[in-house]
This record gives structure tokens, sequence and C-alpha cells, in this order.
């Protein structure tokens, strides 16, 4: 069994594909989207050297995002490097990258994807865990078909759910980003609920609510959230 998730490009969903060459010096990649990215994915294409795995810009990640990063392929936590985003923040019409091979090394080619928040589709929040099965609400403005969060204050997964696999709640259908296990390889400790207007946490898992556990998400709408219906 599989699963694919698909977005469309353009402004109007909030999302471009971007594609550039390196220079190994700091310098700005123009984009699409018409308003001020919230999440970024960046990957190396080719490269003289080792994998450089897949940097990671969430706006929500700290109080100064863009002097952070994280790695989809990776259960790092956040780490502080100026030469990943070039400590500026992106703008309505460009990202910075800085020197480090993750993202801008000579002659290597990369390919950036890149989302902006659209209110109704698309969230890119955070939120603190309570270690709790009464765990916090997280509010979105619709009803989740997919949502993807990671611990950034220590190792854990980039645990993904969705309303394909996951189709009644409590939805413990886990996928991780950065792993190979497969599906029932996450049987327990992350439960969720998707509710009409974001989703709520279920298990005390260090995953997803560990007590003062600080998180990051990224969720896109099933329907708009004047359409949507608790399940």
């Amino acid at each position: 069994t599989y699963v694919d998730w698909a977005w469309r490009e353009g402004a109007t969903p909030g999302f471009d594909i971007v594609t550039y060459t390196g220079t190994g010096a700091a310098r700005t990649i123009s984009h699409a989207l018409g308003a001020v990215p919230k999440f970024i994915i960046v990957k190396a294409r080719s490269t003289a050297s080792t994998d450089q795995g897949w940097p990671v810009y969430h706006a929500a990640n700290t109080a100064a995002p863009e002097t952070d990063y994280l790695l989809l392929d990776s259960t790092a936590s956040t780490a502080d490097l100026d030469t990943v985003w070039n400590d500026t923040a992106p703008t309505a019409s460009v990202f910075s990258v800085g020197t480090n091979a993750l993202v801008n090394t000579n002659s290597d080619t990369y390919v950036a994807y890149l989302w902006s928040e659209i209110e109704g589709f698309s969230k890119f929040g955070s939120y603190t865990g309570n270690g709790s099965t009464d765990g916090p609400f997280v509010w979105c403005g619709f009803r989740p078909r997919f949502v993807m969060i990671k611990r950034t204050d220590t190792t854990n997964d980039w645990e993904m759910v969705d309303t394909a696999r996951g189709a009644f709640n409590v939805n413990t259908a886990v996928l991780a980003a950065n792993a190979l296990s497969a599906e029932s390889a996450f049987s327990s400790g992350y439960e969720l609920d998707v509710l009409s207007s974001g989703f709520k946490l279920r298990s005390t898992g260090l995953v997803h609510n560990a007590s003062g556990g600080t998180y990051i998400f990224a969720a896109f709408a099933d329907v708009p959230f004047k359409y949507a219906r608790a399940r």
C-alpha cells in the first residue's frame, strides 16, 4: 500500500517550486509566491560531494527563524547556523541562501519548495505539549487533510498524518518523513484527532506532546473552514 500527497503550484494555493545553481556566495533566489514564504524545503539535485540533506526553514521555528534550520531527513533538533539562510528573512519576492553546501555549493544544482500561508487552506505554526492524553488543541482555521509535526527542542521524527489513511478519530496512521519505517511501526504514542478547525493531540508521547516540548507543524485543508464539519 502507498500514499502520495500533491500540491498545485501557484500563488493562489501558495506553493512554488524554484530551481537554481549554486554559486558558493551568499545570495537571494527569486520566487513567485507574491507573499512571504512560511515553509521552505531545499534539496541538492546534483552535488560533487556527499548527499547534502533536506534543509528546512519554518517561520515558527524560533523567534528568529532565519538564523536556524532543521533537516527533513533527520531527527535532529533546531540548529543555529548563519550560512544556511544567511540570517536573512525571506520576502514576498526572494529567499536568501548563505554559503553552506546544504543550499549553495558552487555549480551544484538545487530545487526549493516554498509555501506561503493561505487563510482557510494552509497553516504553519507552533505549539507547546502538555504531556496529557487531553492534549492541546491546535487551531488551523480549517479541517486538516494533511498535518506534519516536528519537535524542535530535541531529537524526534517528522510525524505525518492524513485523513486518507486515518479516516476516523483517533487518528493513529502515522508515517515519518525522515524514516524508512512502514506505517505499522508507528502504532502508539502518535494519536491525534482531526477536527473541523484544527487538530487535538491525544497521547502523552514525546513525538508530538511531551510536557513542555516545543513543536512546529504544517497543515493543509481538506475543506475550507466555512464548509468544514466535525468527524
